[in-house]
């Protein structure tokens, strides 16, 4: 799993204005920061959570971070296997998760970056299968 982990997570206090963390977010040209209180992980805040939160009233000026991220969200220890990885995602119904270790954030990860690696990694097994299948 480590090759998808990204480690230079972008993070926001709960505080900090959710026009802020849209700005970094475009800025930085991520679809999620992790939320934290000092180095304690509180939260997730995503694009769609930022969109979705627009829907319900389009005046977010007083809106912060706390206010629209996902609290206590799911995460994966930095050992677990890509499988694990994807199961977890699969029952929580996320597509991005925090990966934590002894409470400490460590990175996160992207189901669009472990679909990329699983589609290298089929490719190189057709390539096996490929010379070693006769032509016929």
């Amino acid at each position: 799993m480590n090759d998808v982990v990204v480690t230079e997570v972008i993070t926001a206090d709960s505080n900090t204005a959710l026009a802020d963390v849209a700005a970094r977010m475009r800025s930085e040209n991520v679809g999620s920061v992790l939320v934290l209180d000092e180095s304690d992980l509180v939260g997730i805040l995503t694009d769609r959570d930022v969109a979705l939160s627009l829907a319900d009233d389009p005046d977010a000026t007083d809106r912060t971070a706390g206010d629209v991220m996902t609290a206590d969200p799911v995460t994966v220890a930095p050992d677990a296997s890509v499988f694990e990885l994807l199961e977890r995602m699969d029952a929580a119904g996320v597509r991005r998760m925090p990966v934590v270790a002894d409470g400490s954030v460590e990175g996160i990860v992207a189901l669009d970056d472990v679909l990329g690696l699983l589609a290298a990694e089929f490719e190189d097994a057709m390539d096996v299968v490929d010379r070693q299948s006769p032509a016929f």
